[in-house]
């Protein structure tokens, strides 16, 4: 394995002064702030982040793209021995795998259905919609102009989905009606086709 220097704590990060920040390893730091946190990289450290899992910023935020970090510099975590790595490095995959999986498939070879990811699910449920009103917003019967036991809804019609799963949309609004337990029960992308929705003016 290369060698890598260890740098100074880093004073600013996109989400703030960090209130704690601990090197993981050389160049590698796990900030939190008040209000987010994740790893910061080095100068060093993002030039050997492989391709695939390199974001352009040197930022990778403690929600989904920590994940990457771990699995690029699998290898080294590992040679730490620290107790609860492999909780770590399974979560990594886990995460990176359903959150990720453009990158972890270009990085681990691995070929994957959208059954194996959230957002794979999520892209193939909204393109298998393309040109059907798709729900924007939806409100309960507590609004005035919802009927007991409806859900009130406005869409627009799907035109695409991004590389994360969320949908595109177009075109005028679409106001209608729906039974409440058919919204409760919806799938990923819900259409007004797909939940029986009565267009009202």
């Amino acid at each position: 394995m290369p060698a890598f220097t260890s740098t100074p704590a880093p004073v600013h990060t996109l989400w703030d002064a960090p209130q704690t920040a601990e090197q993981r390893l050389p160049g590698v730091w796990s900030v939190t702030t008040a209000s987010h946190g994740g790893f910061v990289l080095s100068d060093e450290r993002q030039a050997a982040m492989p391709e695939a899992l390199r974001l352009d910023s040197i930022y990778y935020e403690e929600d989904v793209d920590w994940s990457l970090v771990i699995l690029g510099f699998e290898a080294e975590f590992a040679a730490l021995r620290k107790p609860l790595f492999d909780l770590e490095r399974d979560l990594a995959r886990q995460t990176a795998r359903h959150w990720r999986p453009q990158r972890y498939s270009a990085f681990t070879g691995e070929v994957l259905q959208p059954s194996d990811s959230h957002v794979l699910r999520s892209i193939a449920s909204y393109e298998a919609a393309i040109g059907e009103i798709g729900v924007r917003a939806a409100w309960g019967d507590w609004a005035d102009w919802v009927p007991a036991g409806k859900v009130g809804v406005v869409g627009q019609r799907i035109t695409g989905c991004s590389h994360l799963g969320f949908a595109t949309y177009d075109g005028p609004d679409f106001k209608g009606l729906c039974d409440a337990a058919r919204y409760a029960a919806r799938d990923q992308a819900s259409t007004f086709a797909s939940l029986g929705v009565e267009l009202i003016d």
